[in-house]
């Protein structure tokens, strides 16, 4: 087995979904936060082939784990080395959690303080920003300070509990009139990043479906044929099992057990979920998510409990569950019907005269691709 090979990341290779929809496949297959996570992870498919070997390990406050297809027998330790280089690439320079990371050092940075980023780096802005103008600011990659106000961001203790506070709301307002894409001062051609003057970018909402995308690549790159990978319950799969059968995928939609959740097969594809189960607090009775909604600069507070995408690529579904996750259950629904988006909308728990449960919504994108 050879070692992987460079992989480039500049236009001829990746280009952004158009605005008209997200039907087409894209050339390049590149794509969290990183703070301690409580995913519930989507089960990946028990395996009993002797040909598709297992490994697992833990990076960015959560897990990953692979099942690649390897009917020679060959040895994994290139496997290994290949996603920890992508581990440290990703979190060297998109970890706000990571106190001499690229973002962080932008993020501290002086204003007029220039700074020019590596390719991978403006890939992920580009594609946030590319979502952030066609949903109206659902989501938004410069509202870090916003997000560490509420308690969200990195700090010194990251298995510390929430606070349990929210902030004072003139603080909300001045940073929200002090942060977001308005203030971005960004050279696409030249990746030069300038400070603003405390602007501070957060990544969380993309930077892990890409760490996936970018694993993937190199594993194709480096001859692996089929697989499924995923980190922290964002995941990919690539070519078949040996048998022939796509692989089987479990998602978990929000409950805490096996029965909420849905089963899919899937051959080649990724898929991300957002939801407020696993990272939230509740203060003075109010439960607060820690989804933040960059037009308002508060936690969003309607029903939705988890929202999951299916995209080519993970870097998309990534950001696409946390627009969703923003716009909520109508405004949600409507702009994933605009732009062809395979997408599961889970609501709370709720009762409605016939017992407790949840509303699950599916688009037509979502029931086309799996259950037509």
């Amino acid at each position: 087995m050879t070692t992987s090979v460079r992989v480039r990341f500049d236009a001829s290779l990746w280009q952004l979904p158009s605005s008209e929809g997200q039907s087409q496949a894209y050339e390049r297959t590149p794509a969290p936060d990183f703070g301690v996570q409580r995913w519930r992870p989507a089960s990946l498919q028990h395996q009993q082939d002797g040909r598709i070997h297992r490994l697992s390990g833990q990076t960015m406050g959560t897990h990953w784990s692979l099942r690649l297809v390897n009917p020679d027998y060959l040895p994994t330790e290139p496997v290994l080395s290949l996603l920890e280089q992508v581990y440290e690439d990703v979190i060297a320079q998109m970890s706000n959690w990571e106190a001499d990371s690229l973002i962080t050092r932008f993020n501290r940075s002086e204003p007029g303080e220039t700074h020019v980023m590596p390719a991978e780096f403006a890939h992920v802005l580009e594609a946030a920003l590319h979502w952030a103008r066609l949903s109206g600011a659902a989501m938004d990659p410069c509202m870090g300070a916003l997000v560490s106000l509420w308690g969200f961001g990195p700090r010194q203790n990251p298995l510390q509990p929430h606070h349990g506070q929210t902030p004072p709301g003139d603080e909300i307002q001045r940073l929200l009139q002090a942060s977001g894409c308005r203030h971005l001062c960004w050279n696409a051609q030249t990746r030069q990043l300038q400070q603003s003057g405390g602007l501070e970018l957060d990544f969380c909402g993309i930077a892990k479906g890409f760490a996936v995308d970018w694993a993937v690549q190199k594993l194709q790159a480096a001859g692996w044929a089929a697989g499924l990978f995923e980190i922290g319950g964002e995941l990919r799969s690539w070519g078949q099992r040996p048998d022939g059968r796509p692989w089987q995928v479990q998602l978990g939609m929000g409950g805490a057990n096996e029965a909420e959740s849905l089963i899919v097969a899937c051959r080649e594809g990724a898929f991300a979920t957002s939801g407020d189960f696993w990272h939230q607090f509740t203060h003075a009775g109010k439960r607060y998510s820690h989804t933040l909604d960059p037009r308002t600069g508060w936690p969003v507070a309607h029903d939705l409990a988890s929202v999951t995408v299916f995209h080519e690529e993970c870097m998309h579904a990534d950001a696409l569950a946390t627009v969703l996750t923003v716009l909520g259950p109508q405004q949600g629904m409507d702009f994933a019907l605009q732009h062809g988006i395979a997408a599961v909308l889970t609501s709370h728990l709720a009762s409605d005269g016939n017992g407790t449960r949840r509303q699950v919504i599916k688009t037509p994108a979502w029931i086309n691709q799996f259950e037509a």
